[in-house]
């Protein structure tokens, strides 16, 4: 039997199947489960937001898979805490690098853009109306 930590009060249904790996997309869940039979605490279950608590078993026959649900221990969700400030700060100095960079970009095409646009007048011969 396999086993599936919460860090939260409980989990949905169609949220565990896309973390544990068991479809691609949250969106495939309603599919899937109208697909598979899913076993809740031995019950049969199809609502992609049916919640998960520590506990709780489901089984996936097709598959030959069972995953008991289990809470995790406060040293646990410290750990992934910290696993999740660290991922938002990472992404925050991303962020931050990847609109100056976009700054950057945009200032030398403006620039490169107004001196083209500048040799373009002085070379460019003033069309007339009728000219070809």
């Amino acid at each position: 039997m396999n086993t599936y930590t919460i860090y939260d009060e409980f989990i949905t249904l169609g949220k565990l199947l896309k973390e544990a790996a068991i479809i691609e997309t949250g969106g495939a869940a309603k599919h899937f489960l109208a697909t598979n039979d899913v076993l809740y605490n031995g019950e049969f279950e199809n609502r992609r937001g049916k919640k998960l608590f520590d506990g709780d078993v489901l089984e996936f026959p097709g598959f030959g898979l069972k995953i008991n649900i289990v809470a995790a221990t406060a040293e646990e969700i410290a750990e992934h805490q910290a696993e999740l400030d660290e991922e938002a700060r990472v992404k925050a100095i991303v962020k931050k690098i990847n609109a100056a960079n976009k700054k950057t970009e945009t200032r030398q095409k403006s620039a490169a853009n107004n001196k083209e646009q500048y040799f373009k007048r002085k070379t460019s011969k003033p069309k007339f109306p009728g000219s070809k």
